[in-house]
């Protein structure tokens, strides 16, 4: 047995090569310093022999190892130099959201049962022959609008024709050939104008009107009217951007001034007016996912069908997947609601409208990513229509202007092309402007709701109106550069847009439909049977 002074002797060079930041020892060193050190101050290089032993007697001293070693602040502390990754904690909510929507489907059920019931929709004959004679129909006002269109192109290359042969053109020739009109040439565009206005005016307004009134009179259903009427307001969009873009093309194509033809987009030299009115064209923009008439749109090379596939599975799937929600989770929130905005119960109302908020908001984003996402992009990979910025990053909103102007983009392009532009080139100011956007808005979602359910109650036309004072609002958000204020903003957003937008329409749509169809009119005729010694009252469903 060897004695401890031994044993630590012929240790003392293994205490040195473990760390450094033990004491060395001197014992069989030369001036403090070890034999690897010596061998590396004379530039020998340091063998995988030597290295490989260092490594076996570090091993050994484990528990001298400098774990505290350099400065460093917490992972979330405000004076980390790099943000920390969240991965985990997302993909923890979403755990959290499929275990809590799991624990509300079982008792959805225990409650309710199973409420989807392909029969109990009351999809009436005459409906669907109704629906089906208006889809066939809401096109032809385009078609309309061609032949108005047609007769204006007509006018204009006579006009033209005679303008080139009179001599008095010569006095208002510039050297590069363009011309500037004369006082009597814009009297004839403007009472051409006038007519070709006046009958679009009448065709669009009869397209509108008439659907309208069919659809709010002889139509029950609502899901039957929704559609219809989007496929009226499309079509009503659609030929008045058909008219406006004429309009200017045809003043353009008369009265080439100088600086006017520089104007025009140089994708138009493809097809100029009045070549571009041709029924083919007009067909195209009819099926184009766009409102904004274009002589030309970018293209694509070919149709991938696969592509196309996908995004028609994921529309049927989403659209099957809304429809659940709709009658297993939404309806009977809805129903239970009657009774509280019945006897005006303000806290069980509350209640139930941050219940239907949940169910309301995943009806929405599937409905987005169904529209948007896989119809939109089905429709333009079969017309190869190649712009398919339908939306951008709307979720991440610092204030409602900045959700509005990204999350229907083609609605916004609509009403920025020809009704904001046009107003603020003729001196409107901005905000005159933006009310007549919002108004007719405003005037056009009243027309989607309220005339599918048979009651022109205003919410819609308030809620999408009342829109311009929270937009002021919310507009200094935008402005702001530190991440508080944007985080601020996107949270007046999404609050805004949960609890007071949506849930509170469809609470009063539904409430609205019931008193005029449903269980509360029932129970209102119940009532005043009863007052008259008639009848007993039933309870409500």
């Amino acid at each position: 047995m060897s004695s401890p002074t031994a044993t630590t002797t012929g240790l003392d060079p293994a205490v040195h090569t473990s760390n450094d930041n033990v004491i060395r020892r001197t014992h069989g060193t030369e001036n403090g310093s070890t034999p690897n050190e010596k061998a590396n101050a004379g530039g020998e290089p340091e063998t995988e022999t030597k290295r490989h032993s260092k490594k076996a007697i570090r091993s050994k001293y484990r528990h001298v190892e400098a774990v505290h070693s350099q400065s460093r602040p917490s992972c979330l502390s405000h004076d980390t130099t790099e943000s920390p990754s969240f991965l985990g904690f997302r993909n923890l909510m979403v755990i959290v959201l499929v275990v809590g929507n799991l624990r509300l489907i079982i008792e959805n059920i225990q409650k309710y049962g199973v409420l989807i019931c392909i029969g109990c929709h009351d999809f009436r004959k005459s409906d669907i022959n109704l629906g089906l004679l208006l889809y066939f129909l809401i096109p032809c006002h385009l078609f309309v609008a061609y032949i108005i269109e047609h007769y204006a192109a007509v006018q204009a290359r006579a006009e033209r024709n005679v303008s080139a042969s009179e001599q008095n053109a010569k006095e208002h020739q510039h050297q590069d050939g363009t011309n500037s009109p004369t006082e009597e040439q814009h009297r004839k565009f403007q009472s051409t104008w006038k007519l070709v206005r006046l009958l679009h005016a009448i065709n669009v307004t009869t397209a509108l009107v008439l659907t309208s009134y069919v659809v709010y009179y002889h139509i029950y259903h609502p899901l039957i009217g929704t559609l219809t009427e989007v496929h009226a307001i499309v079509v009503w969009l659609k030929t008045a951007s058909y008219a406006f873009t004429n309009r200017d093309l045809r003043h353009a194509y008369l009265h080439p001034a100088r600086g006017e033809l520089d104007a025009l987009p140089g994708l138009y030299a493809e097809c100029p007016y009045p070549e571009n009115i041709t029924m083919g064209n007009l067909c195209y923009f009819w099926w184009a996912p766009t409102l904004v008439y274009q002589p030309v749109y970018p293209r694509t090379a070919k149709i991938r069908w696969s592509f196309v596939a996908k995004r028609c599975g994921e529309v049927i799937c989403l659209s099957v997947f809304i429809w659940f929600l709709s009658a297993q989770y939404a309806t009977p929130v809805l129903r239970n609601s009657l009774d509280k905005i019945a006897s005006l119960d303000i806290p069980s109302i509350v209640e139930r409208l941050l219940k239907l908020s949940t169910i309301s908001l995943i009806i929405w984003l599937a409905g987005f990513f169904a529209l948007f996402q896989s119809f939109l992009n089905a429709l333009a990979e079969v017309t190869r229509f190649a712009d398919r910025s339908f939306y951008d990053e709307w979720w991440n909103s610092e204030s409602l202007g900045v959700y509005w102007r990204t999350w229907n983009k083609p609605v916004y392009q609509y009403f920025k092309r020809h009704v904001y532009s046009p107003m603020r080139s003729r001196g409107w100011s901005n905000a005159t402007a933006s009310l007549a956007v919002f108004f007719l808005s405003a005037v056009l979602h009243e027309l989607l709701v309220g005339v599918p359910t048979h009651n022109l109650i205003g919410v819609a036309f308030l809620g999408m109106f009342l829109q311009l004072p929270l937009i002021q609002f919310t507009k200094p958000l935008e402005k702001k550069t530190s991440p508080n204020g944007k985080l601020l903003g996107n949270i007046i957003f999404w609050v805004s847009f949960t609890i007071f937008g949506q849930p509170f329409a469809a609470l009063m749509y539904f409430y609205a439909w019931q008193a005029k169809y449903g269980s509360v009119s029932k129970m209102a005729t119940s009532q005043q049977l009863v007052q008259q010694g008639q009848g007993t009252c039933p309870p409500l469903v």
